[in-house]
């Protein structure tokens, strides 16, 4: 049986930018592509892309059940929440009920996040953390944040796992990291961490550090984000078996960048356009931090959680089935005066 697919998220910066580049990247023969959205817009934004819209409520555990399994959806692309797994396992039960009644394959991703791998999550940063580490279930499962906010966080990648075992369908744990450039979906254009940089120095104007040590952190454009989901698709569609489960992480990334690089080639950005008054970086202090946090809208204390850390996670798995980056770490840095220009942008809307 040919899969049929849905993705969440498709007015997001990710799903939306997975959606335009769906027809272009050669995916093998599937029967039919799902994508949910919440507005009559987004219904009709979607079919450019050859996605047919459906509408449900993913906390309502009914509606995403009747969803999936009326539908006969075997693959679910799920972007929407990163930091819980009450939806993730609606889905995950769904996807049971239809492998049980069509006796076909089905499958689960799950889209994490960088930070659950970092210091901030308790993960080790004193080597590097391949995403291929037969461990790194263990890992995870013993990991204890410094910052309990990201607890939920860890618990949705270990939930997933568990559950996708228990109910015999195979998961995949995605994880963007720093992702930059233009969105090309109808939706969002703009990424997350490069705009918290530009929140927080719009507000204290100034770009400061919040890391004493020069911290690390894996980047990705968004185009090789999503060539990474579409190849671990493909790689699915074609029944290859990539690893799934508790070796079933892959991180999209080319490498890793310094924090403070980047706060500098962004500050030029942000300094020639007088969004800040010049392009020191310094470290924070109390007042500034009480700044920042109040253009990034957060306490103080969660202000390095949005713009630092350490994170030596590091990306094997995705090379291993194909996926070859085309943009290397260090073109985050050449092309911080275009994000600024973009973020801006799309901050002025």
């Amino acid at each position: 049986m040919s899969h049929r697919i849905l993705v969440t998220g498709a007015s997001g910066y990710l799903g939306g930018t997975l959606l335009a580049r769906w027809l272009s990247f050669g995916l093998p023969p599937y029967d039919k592509l799902y994508a949910l959205v919440r507005t009559d817009e987004q219904a009709n934004a979607v079919k450019q892309y050859g996605a047919e819209p459906l509408k449900f409520d993913v906390k309502d555990e009914t509606a995403v059940n009747e969803g999936v399994v009326s539908n006969r959806i075997t693959i679910v692309l799920f972007l929407v929440d990163a930091l819980h797994a009450e939806s993730q396992a609606y889905f995950i039960r769904a996807l049971a009920e239809v492998k049980k009644s069509l006796g076909t394959e089905v499958h689960f991703m799950h889209t994490s996040g960088a930070k659950i791998f970092s210091s901030h999550a308790g993960a080790p940063v004193d080597r590097p953390l391949l995403d291929t580490d037969a461990d790194l279930y263990d890992i995870q499962k013993s990991q204890i944040p410094p910052l309990p906010q990201i607890q939920p966080a860890i618990d949705a990648n270990n939930t997933v796992i568990e559950l996708g075992e228990f109910y015999g369908v195979p998961t995949y744990i995605f994880v963007p990291c720093i992702v930059y450039g233009r969105g090309e979906g109808f939706g969002n254009k703009i990424s997350i961490q490069t705009v918290d940089i530009t929140r927080a120095a719009q507000a204290a104007r100034r770009v400061y550090s919040v890391d004493a040590e020069r911290t690390i952190w894996p980047v990705c454009h968004v185009i090789d984000n999503t060539t990474l989901y579409l190849q671990i698709l493909a790689s699915i569609m074609r029944g290859e078996n990539p690893g799934s489960g508790k070796q079933g992480y892959y991180l999209a990334s080319s490498g890793t960048v310094a924090w403070v690089d980047l706060y500098s080639a962004m500050a030029t950005g942000l300094a020639k356009r007088g969004v800040v008054d010049d392009e020191v970086v310094t470290l924070a202090t109390g007042q500034a931090l009480d700044a920042m946090a109040a253009g990034l809208g957060c306490p103080p204390a969660l202000v390095p959680l949005q713009l630092g850390g350490m994170c030596t996670f590091t990306a094997r798995h995705g090379p291993e089935i194909g996926w070859k980056p085309q943009y290397p770490a260090g073109h985050i840095l050449e092309a911080a005066d275009e994000e600024v220009e973009l973020i801006l942008a799309n901050l002025s809307k």
